[in-house]
């Protein structure tokens, strides 16, 4: 089966992973899988005798992990999925259902169990698909499945099970084991999916898909028998199966005999003359990829498309049609002072973006427009896109002599560790709006990204407007927060807080983090501090947080964009190149970072919005 083109089938959905397991993560997004985490908050307290089979309770813990999801999101977060994705992974041995260890001694006592027998992993699947009716109801369909997989352990020696034990890979692994790392070497045979037993069914997930966007003709289904494995249904003649980007279309379109001659002319031992690219003489034109091109062309002109929205926003289009609701050419050139050819292609160009639409010469905002484009949306994002224009695209214009000189242009002076700017006050003022519309957006993400709810107390340092406070303290109604930032800050946060904030729960407290004692709490917060401090101060500010925190009840929770190990997600890496003293980092390096400071276990969630998530408890 060809993965691609249905995991494409999800592009431009709002997908949710409703589980933290990094594994099943790692699963869905190495076949290109774009979706956020947003982990459950189901407490797995079914009764399992209930059940009359293991792969029953799989199934409906997956389903109630999804459904609290579902519903959280659409609404608490307000932020309706399209789809969510709930999985949950048994161990079973004589339908006796193992678990996750709860300590080491459990963790002997089932490993030993497993020693010499086959037994079962279930995973149970739950694809919930996801609408918003008119009266904000949300409506479900529900799609679920199971896979099997029959996994036997050799004979295990005493030393070999402590050994195992000790290097503490048991704890968070359902049967007390996590056969992808160390585990391995305990499993004599695996009879089904590998994948299945690390966490997810990824052949049984994307066939599930397959019969929801390819539901195949009789005609299609070949029943292929092999020697040593079961059959395997392949689908072919799909819809949307991309072609090979190997030949052009006319090479596609060419008939059957000439295709295999200019096969035979490549193979080994052919009659064929085929030297340097020449076939009978003649020299082959060079068959190029649409799909490579399209990608380079794509990054060629990246910034005409983002000046074309910045100019949008800067002539204040969208909000002039949110007002209007829709206008043709005319009628918005002589709202925003401008000629109606150039408004006309200014227009046309947003169209093409996906920012407006058009019907019979007539213009109106997308969804996406009226949710993060116009200025007074809840959301907009018209402030940093603003910000973008005036001062980040000037310094991406020097960005060669940034490199050659190893600085930076966009040079920001740190004081106390937050990012200020000498400027003036009108820049700050406005620097803080940028702030704020990033962090009101993230914010949900942020603090959902854990349960936080043990934590009575925080104290946001550097927290700007309070964004990130008023989120805690409407998420979890028993915390209470303190924001935590410079005087000059401070003294420009009453023009962000929302109507009826309660001031009980949200205080404003000025003062210098790295200079000044810190106020007490059970939860430490930094957003956007981190990645702009020079090692200095970096490591200045996190041992004056660990010294803060109480072992065992006090945590920070972080909010960063976290580098992919591999670096290939761009987002973090461009904005990199306009960095000064400060560094992104990935999961690895921050989780290094903060173990040097005493937090001793950490979390990464990868949140898919603007800012990831990083809890690090001290014990």
């Amino acid at each position: 089966m060809l993965l691609s083109p249905v995991i494409s089938k999800l592009a431009g959905k709002r997908v949710v992973l409703a589980s933290a397991s990094p594994r099943r993560q790692d699963i869905l997004s190495n076949v290109g899988l774009r979706f956020e985490v947003v982990p459950s908050w189901f407490k797995e307290t079914l009764d399992k005798s209930s059940f009359s089979a293991p792969y029953e309770y799989a199934v409906e813990t997956a389903k109630q992990k999804a459904l609290e999801v579902a519903r959280r999101m659409h609404v608490k977060h307000l932020k309706t999925p399209d789809i969510v994705i709930g999985a949950d992974t048994i161990v079973t041995l004589e339908d006796t259902i193992l678990e996750k260890p709860f300590d080491k001694q459990d963790a002997y006592n089932m490993l030993s169990r497993l020693s010499g027998k086959e037994h079962s992993v279930f995973t149970g699947v739950v694809i919930v698909h996801c609408r918003s009716q008119k009266d904000n109801h949300l409506e479900t369909d529900i799609i679920d499945f199971y896979e099997e997989t029959k996994v036997k352990f050799a004979v295990l020696s005493e030393d070999l099970l402590r050994e195992y034990i000790d290097s503490g890979e048991p704890m968070d692994k359902a049967g007390g084991y996590g056969i992808q790392s160390l585990g391995g070497m305990l499993v004599e045979s695996v009879h089904g999916d590998f994948l299945n037993v690390v966490g997810f069914p990824l052949n049984h997930f994307c066939k599930k898909l397959a019969e929801l966007y390819y539901p195949p003709h009789k005609h299609a289904v070949h029943r292929v028998k092999h020697d040593s494995i079961p059959y395997v249904e392949s689908f072919e003649n799909l819809s949307d199966v991309e072609k090979d980007c190997s030949f052009t279309n006319k090479t596609c379109e060419s008939k059957k005999g000439e295709q295999d001659r200019v096969c035979k002319a490549n193979s080994p031992g052919s009659s064929i003359p085929c030297k340097a690219g020449l076939h009978n003489g003649i020299k082959e034109r060079p068959k190029h990829c649409a799909q490579k091109l399209s990608k380079l062309t794509d990054l060629i002109d990246g910034f005409k498309a983002s000046k074309t929205l910045f100019a949008a926003s800067k002539l204040k289009v969208f909000d002039k049609l949110k007002d209007k609701g829709a206008l043709k050419a005319m009628e918005i050139a002589d709202k925003i002072n401008a000629s109606v050819h150039g408004t006309e292609r200014l227009l046309d160009a947003c169209v093409a973006l996906g920012l407006l639409e058009k019907t019979h010469q007539v213009y109106s905002n997308t969804e996406l427009a009226n949710t993060y484009l116009v200025s007074d949306a809840e959301f907009s994002v018209h402030e940093y896109i603003l910000f973008s224009n005036d001062h980040t695209w000037s310094h991406f214009t020097h960005l060669e002599s940034t490199i050659v000189e190893g600085g930076s242009h966009h040079h920001h002076h740190h004081q106390a560790g937050h990012k200020t700017c000498d400027k003036g006050p009108e820049f700050k003022e406005r620097f803080m709006r940028v702030i704020h519309c990033t962090l009101k957006i993230a914010a949900g993400d942020i603090v959902t990204a854990f349960d936080l709810s043990k934590y009575s107390s925080a104290c946001d340092l550097g927290g700007c407007t309070g964004a990130i406070a008023h989120e805690l303290v409407w998420t979890y109604p028993e915390m209470k927060v303190n924001v935590y930032d410079l005087p000059e800050v401070i003294k420009h946060s009453s023009k962000f807080q929302p109507d009826g904030c309660d001031s009980s729960r949200v205080t404003f407290t000025s003062g210098n983090f790295l200079e000044d004692p810190l106020p007490e709490a059970d939860l430490y917060i930094l957003s956007r501090i981190l990645h702009d401090l020079p090692e200095g101060n970096l490591n200045l500010l996190l041992k004056k947080v660990s010294a803060a925190c109480c072992p065992g009840r006090s945590a920070v929770l972080i909010a960063e964009i976290v580098l992919d190990e591999d670096m290939k997600e761009p987002r973090g890496l461009l904005q990199s190149l306009n960095m000064g003293d400060g560094k992104q980092r990935s999961g690895t390096e921050y989780k290094k970072l903060l173990e040097n400071h005493g937090f001793n276990c950490v979390q990464i969630r990868s949140t898919g919005n603007l800012l990831d998530a990083i809890l690090a408890v001290k014990r």
